[in-house]
């Protein structure tokens, strides 16, 4: 199956920030606030529901917000998504020590 073409107009930032808001979806720390407050907006008491015709969402807010998105994408470009000459490819095992050992030093 052939791919759809990439879209001109999503950079690379877009593209992080889509996959940290996926990732966050799909958190323990968001369903633990969501069964906490019992799928019900704080404000207006409205619960989640899904019955066909009445469907009404309710979503988690971070209430200080995401501080620094720009520096979070930032460390994420540098640390994980870095130069490929900086990365080589190890099994398992061989990656599991190396970070075991990494570890040990700082």
């Amino acid at each position: 199956m052939k791919r759809p073409p990439k879209n001109p107009n999503v950079t690379d930032k877009t593209r992080i920030v889509h996959a940290l808001r996926r990732l966050f979806l799909q958190s323990r720390e968001r369903a633990t606030v969501m069964k906490r407050d019992n799928y019900t907006c704080k404000k207006c008491n409205r619960k989640q529901t899904m019955k066909k015709g009445q469907e009404f969402r309710v979503q988690v807010h971070h209430k200080e917000g995401i501080l620094n998105w720009d520096k979070l994408v930032e460390e994420i470009r540098r640390d994980l998504l870095c130069d490929p000459a900086m990365m080589e490819c190890l099994c398992k095992e061989c990656h599991k020590k190396i970070d075991l050992n990494t570890t040990e030093v700082s």
